[in-house]
């Protein structure tokens, strides 16, 4: 979960598994996998570092085939 802010300074938490895109133009809205959309004080870099964090609170970035690495690659 992730800790957002309403536009009305009211704060909320937002599953960031159903997180589909986080756009800036001004204001932050983020765009759920339901279409529902949300508008934030946070800027987007704020909420993907949330969201990142996030992922690897869940140990979902902890594979390295997710993050990209190869395991087969020698340095």
């Amino acid at each position: 979960m992730i800790h957002v802010t309403r536009l009305n300074g009211k704060t909320f938490t937002l599953n960031a598994l159903y997180i589909e895109s986080v756009e800036e133009f001004p204001d932050t809205i983020i765009t759920l996998t339901t279409g529902r959309k949300y508008v934030v004080l946070e800027k987007a870099m704020e909420v993907e570092k949330q969201i990142v964090a996030f992922y690897r609170q869940v140990q979902l970035l902890s594979n390295p085939h997710l993050r990209g690495e190869n395991e087969d690659e020698e340095e």
